[in-house]
């Protein structure tokens, strides 16, 4: 994309900041780093309430940092291809910049965090829903926090967001499968700390666990025993196994008096 195209709203957006009140500014400088860290923060929170639930579920939490790494390596690869010159170096007559400009060769285009920052939530968003109110606004922060402080164009930080969401979609999808198969290997390890990482899953259903005794006291008393109350064939409520064997006919039978 022509900077140019972009370069008239970073000068408006640069005059805003130089424009605001000190605290502004020194929040958004803050904040344009605290957002990666708050966003590894609750990645780690993903990963940790997913230990106890179903394998699924665990994949798709583990496979979001990934889809984060895959995002930005791909940005450096698209900055590498297209070699755009920063804009607070390249802006002729735009406010200085707050944050440092980078070095030549640190090139603009995509934003590094904003790619970090959408893929990030996107696949947080996937993972733990409930917090997607948090995660996206943190990204569309992090994006606007980069022009902000004079070291994108609005061009480069949209293009990150697009980038780093679709690529996180597409990792989560792509890996889902394949990381669940090797959650559930892990989780019947003997291995400490591996059973530690992949969590225990959930505890077994009630169902589950009498449907197993059952299968037991089946084995040992023949087919028809339960844990409780011995042989259900042919005995009455409440009868205790063999019981009418040894009882033999009711008696008073009509058939026993004729």
């Amino acid at each position: 994309m022509d900077p140019s195209v972009t370069s008239g709203l970073y000068r408006d957006i640069t005059d805003l900041a130089h424009d605001s009140p000190s605290w502004v500014r020194h929040f958004v400088e803050i904040g344009t780093e605290a957002v990666i860290v708050i966003l590894g923060v609750l990645f780690l929170a993903s990963w940790w309430r997913r230990r106890s639930v179903d394998s699924r579920a665990m994949a798709v939490a583990v496979v979001g940092p990934l889809a984060t790494a895959v995002a930005y390596v791909g940005s450096e690869l698209f900055k590498s291809a297209v070699q755009e010159e920063r804009p607070c170096r390249a802006v002729a007559g735009a406010a200085a910049s707050l944050a440092t400009c980078p070095p030549v060769g640190d090139w603009s285009f995509p934003s590094n965090h904003s790619t970090i920052a959408a893929a990030a939530a996107v696949a947080l968003a996937i993972a733990w829903r409930a917090i997607a109110f948090l995660t996206i606004p943190l990204a569309l922060f992090a994006a606007f926090s980069r022009v902000f402080v004079g070291v994108h164009y609005p061009h480069d930080v949209a293009v990150g967001l697009l980038f780093g969401g679709l690529v996180a979609t597409l990792v989560v999808l792509a890996l889902t499968r394949p990381a669940r198969a090797l959650i559930e290997t892990m989780r019947t390890s003997r291995t400490g700390v591996v059973v530690w990482f992949a969590g225990r899953g959930p505890a077994p259903e009630p169902a589950a666990q009498w449907a197993s005794a059952g299968s037991g006291y089946s084995a040992v008393y023949g087919s028809g025993y339960g844990p409780e109350y011995g042989s259900t064939q042919g005995a009455g409520p409440g009868s205790e196994p063999g019981q009418q064997a040894q009882h033999g006919p009711v008696a008073g039978s009509d058939r026993q008096h004729r």
